[in-house]
C-alpha cells in the first residue's frame, strides 16, 4: 500500500467514479494505486500485489465504488465479488490456464478437485464431465453467461468454438444452482469467459506431438474507443492413439472452430455480443457399446447471442437473447449408411439430429437500503428433429445433402422467474431467493426451488459460509427415447431434483489460500442408464428414475505462494494442494450395472508445482490421482462379457516453456510415465502423449 510521508491523511471517496471498474485520476495531480486481479493456482486466491484485507462497509449497502481489483462471478443472480460472494466459486484464471500442460477445456478441468472429467478419447474428442458425484446431464454449461447446453445429450456439451487461447476464466460453480440458471444446474455450472482486450494485437501458435496430432490456431483483436471486436479461428488433428480390430483408424479426431466477438461501451450502456461455430469428426471406437469398434461421430454446432446492461441510475437492466444449433450425425459402422459391413449380416443406418435452442433472458437489479435485489425471468424453447428420437412429426423434414428425413421430434418450452436479495453488512453477507419453473414438456406444473447463502467473517482473514439450495433438471431427448441399438428409453422419466447442504471455511492472506468444506446432496429421481445381468441374452440398458442417492463429501485445499512467503528466492513459485472425498449411500445389486450413477470418484488428490528454472524458463508440474467406485463390462479373451471395477490411478503431467514478452516456446507430456487406465468402461485411455509448439502475440 501507498503511503505519503506524512503525519495522517484523509481518506478520500471519488463519488463521480460510482460503479466503475477503475479510472483516471491525473486531473487530481495525485498518485493513485489500482490492484490487479492476478491468480495463479487453481484457489480462491487474492490480487497479487493488493492487500488482502477484505472492504468492509460500515452500512448495509453494497459498496460498490471502491472495488477496484475484483472481477464479478456468476455465484448468485445479482452481480457480486469474489470477496462478497457468499457461495465459493473456483476459478483458472488466464495465468493458469497458460501455465497448464492441456489442449483444450475438458483437461483444464481435470485439475480441479471437484470435477469429474471422464474421457473417451483424448483432446477433448468426447468427454464427459460431471461435480460433486453427479453426471454429465446435471450440470450447465454457460459461454459467456449464455446457456448452450444441448437438450438432445450432454456428451458434446464441451465442444466450444473457441480455442483455448481465446478464454480469459473459467468459473465453476459447484453446487445446485438452479436460482441462478434454471433447469439443468443441477449440481452446478460451468461458466467460460472469453478475451475482451482493451488493445489491438494479433496473436498465433501452432503445436504438433504424438499420434499425428497438428494444432493451429490465429485471433486479431481490434480495440478503438468504445468499440472492441476480436476474431479467431483454429484447427485440430490426430490419427488417435487406437485401431480397430480390422486394423483401420478407430480413434481419430479432426475439426475446426471460428468465432468472433464484438462490444460497445459507454458511460450509459454495455453491449456484447458473438457468434461462433464449431465443427468436429472423431472415430468414436466403441464409446456408445462393445457391438461395433468403428464408430463415427460428426457435429457442427453455432452459436450467437447479444447481451446488454445499462450502467446508469439504480436500477439495473441485462437484457440477452441467444440462438444455438447442434447437428450430429452419428455412424454405428463408420461409412456404411444401412449397408452390410464385411462379415457381418446386418446393417445400421445413421443417426440424425438438429437441435435449435432460442432463448430471451432479463435479468436486473437494483440497489436500496436494504442490499441488492435481483429479478429475473426467461423464455427458453428447445426444438429437436431427429431420425430416431422423439414423437413422429406430422410432417418429416429434410436432412441436408441426404436423401433421408427427419421423422421424429421434440419440442419444449421452460419458463423461469427468480428473485433474489443480497445483504451485504461488515461481516455478515446473506444472499436469499427462488426460481419458479414451469415446462411445456409432460404439461409439467409450476414448480418453485428456494435457497439461501450466508458467510461470515472473522478477523482479515478467515471466512466462514453455509448454504441450503434447491434445483432440477428435465430429462434429456437421449434418456426419454433412445431406444435402438441395445438401448431401451423412457418417454415418461420424471425431472430429478436436488437439495443440498453445505459449509466451510476459508483462509486468505498474502501467501497463503485454504479453504475446507463438508456438503450433503440429496436426489430423487436421479435419472440412469442401468443394465441386468440377470436378464441374460436379453439384457438391454435401460433409462430409469434410479430413486433416491445421497451424497456425503469433503473437500479440501491449500495454495502457497513462495514469492511472497520466501521473497529472497525466486525458483518456486507456487504450489497446490486439493482433495475431494465423496460417499453415496445406495446400494446397488450385484446383478445391476449403472452406466453413471454410483460411479463417482470416492477419492481425488491434485497437486501443482510451479517453477521458474531461469530466467524466463518456467516449468509447471501436475499430478492427479483417482479412485473410482463403479464397475463396466468388458471383454475376456474368448470374447465373453465380464464385469471389472475400476481401479485407481495416477497420472502425471508436465510444460516446460520460455515465456518471452512477446513470444512462447514450450514442450508439454500428458501421462509422463505412461499409466494405463480407464476412465469410461472399457475404453483404454492413451499413455504417454508429447507436444510441442509456439506462440507469438504482437501489439498492432
Amino acid at each position: 500500500m501507498y503511503n505519503r510521508p506524512m503525519a495522517s491523511c484523509e481518506p478520500m471517496k471519488f463519488k463521480r467514479f460510482s460503479h466503475k471498474g477503475y479510472a483516471l485520476f491525473a486531473c487530481l495531480g495525485k498518485v493513485v494505486l489500482i490492484g490487479t486481479l492476478s491468480v495463479a493456482t487453481v484457489s480462491h486466491a487474492k490480487a497479487e500485489g493488493v492487500s488482502t484485507k477484505e472492504f468492509r462497509p460500515d452500512t448495509l449497502s453494497t459498496q460498490s465504488d471502491v472495488m477496484l481489483n475484483e472481477v464479478s462471478v456468476t455465484g448468485s443472480r445479482a452481480p457480486l465479488t469474489r470477496s462478497q460472494a457468499a457461495r465459493m466459486v473456483t476459478v483458472l484464471d488466464s495465468k493458469e490456464i497458460q501455465c497448464a500442460p492441456v489442449q483444450s477445456v475438458n483437461d483444464l478441468l481435470k485439475y480441479i478437485a471437484s470435477v469429474d472429467v471422464r474421457q473417451r478419447g483424448p483432446i477433448g474428442a468426447q468427454t464427459d464431465i460431471s461435480i460433486r458425484g453427479g453426471n454429465y446431464e446435471q450440470i450447465t454449461v454457460l459461454l459467456n453467461g449464455i446457456n448452450i447446453c444441448d437438450p438432445q445429450t450432454g456428451h458434446n456439451a464441451f465442444d466450444f468454438p473457441v480455442d483455448v487461447a481465446d478464454i480469459e476464466r473459467i468459473e465453476v460453480l459447484e453446487g445446485p444452482a438452479g436460482r441462478v440458471f434454471g433447469t439443468s444446474s443441477l449440481l452446478g455450472a460451468i461458466n467460460i469467459v472469453t478475451k475482451k482486450e482493451k488493445t489491438s494485437n494479433v496473436s498465433a501458435h501452432i503445436d504438433g506431438g504424438s499420434y499425428g496430432y497438428l494444432s493451429g490456431g490465429a485471433s486479431l483483436n481490434l480495440s478503438s474507443g468504445k468499440w472492441t471486436n476480436r476474431v479467431s479461428g483454429s484447427y485440430t488433428r490426430s490419427d488417435g492413439y487406437s485401431r480397430s480390430k480390422a486394423g483401420k483408424l478407430n480413434g481419430d479426431f479432426y475439426g475446426g472452430k471460428a468465432f468472433y466477438q464484438g462490444g460497445y461501451e459507454d458511460s450509459d450502456i454495455k453491449v456484447d455480443w458473438h457468434a461462433g461455430l464449431s465443427s468436429r469428426d472423431f472415430g468414436s471406437n466403441t464409446f456408445y457399446g462393445t457391438g461395433s469398434d468403428n464408430q463415427f461421430e460428426h457435429t457442427f454446432k453455432t452459436y450467437t447471442a447479444v447481451q446488454a446492461e445499462t450502467k446508469r441510475g439504480k436500477f439495473h437492466l441485462k437484457p440477452s437473447i441467444y440462438w444455438n444449433r447442434n447437428m450430429d450425425r452419428f455412424e454405428w459402422f463408420r461409412g456404411h449408411d444401412g449397408k452390410k459391413p464385411e462379415g457381418l449380416s446386418y446393417g445400421v443406418p445413421y443417426n440424425y439430429h438438429r437441435t435449435d435452442v432460442y432463448g430471451v433472458n432479463l435479468n436486473s437489479y437494483f440497489d436500496w437500503a436494504f442490499g441488492r435485489t435481483a429479478i429475473s425471468a426467461e423464455l427458453r424453447n428447445e426444438d429437436l428433429v431427429s431420425t430416431t428420437l422423439g414423437e413422429p412429426l406430422d410432417k418429416p423434414k429434410h436432412v441436408h445433402k441426404t436423401d433421408r428425413d427427419y421423422t421424429n421430434g421434440l419440442n419444449r418450452t421452460n419458463i423461469s422467474f427468480a428473485l433474489e436479495h443480497n445483504i451485504l453488512l461488515e461481516r455478515f453477507t446473506l444472499s436469499a431467493g427462488l426460481v419458479a419453473v414451469k415446462n411445456s414438456w409432460s404439461n409439467m406444473n409450476m414448480r418453485l426451488y428456494p435457497g439461501v447463502d450466508a458467510s461470515y467473517r472473522i478477523g482479515d482473514h478467515v471466512k466462514f459460509y453455509a448454504s441450503y439450495n434447491t434445483s432440477l433438471r428435465m430429462p434429456a431427448a437421449t434418456e426419454l427415447y433412445y431406444s435402438v441399438g441395445g438401448h431401451k428409453a423412457d418417454k415418461h422419466l420424471k425431472p430429478e431434483e436436488l437439495q443440498a447442504f453445505e459449509g466451510g471455511v476459508k483462509y486468505l492472506s498474502a501467501g497463503i489460500t485454504a479453504s475446507a468444506s463438508v456438503f450433503h446432496n440429496r436426489c430423487k429421481n436421479m435419472i440412469d442408464w442401468i443394465w441386468d445381468s440377470s436378464e441374460g441374452d436379453e439384457a438391454v440398458w435401460k433409462s430409469v428414475n434410479f430413486t433416491k442417492v445421497n451424497t456425503i463429501g469433503t473437500e479440501a485445499q491449500v495454495g502457497l505462494n513462495f514469492l511472497r512467503l520466501i521473497p529472497a528466492q525466486h525458483v518456486v513459485k507456487n504450489l497446490t494442494l486439493q482433495y475431494t472425498y465423496l460417499s453415496q449411500d445406495k446400494d446397488e445389486p450385484a446383478n445391476i450395472q449403472s452406466r453413471s450413477t454410483l460411479e463417482y470418484l470416492r477419492h481425488k488428490f491434485i497437486a501443482n508445482l510451479d517453477l521458474n528454472l531461469w530466467r524466463n524458463l518456467d516449468l509447471t508440474v501436475k499430478y492427479r490421482f483417482q479412485k473410482r467406485d463403479g464397475k463396466f463390462t468388458a471383454t475376456d479373451a474368448s470374447g465373453n462379457a465380464v464385469v471389472k471395477h475400476y481401479q485407481p490411478y495416477a497420472v502425471t503431467d508436465v510444460r516446460l516453456a520460455w515465456n518471452d514478452k512477446w513470444y512462447k516456446a514450450y514442450v508439454e507430456a500428458n501421462n509422463v510415465f505412461a499409466k494405463k487406465y480407464y476412465d469410461f468402461g472399457s475404453i483404454p485411455q492413451p499413455g504417454a502423449w508429447v507436444m510441442a509448439g509456439v506462440a507469438v502475440n504482437v501489439n498492432l
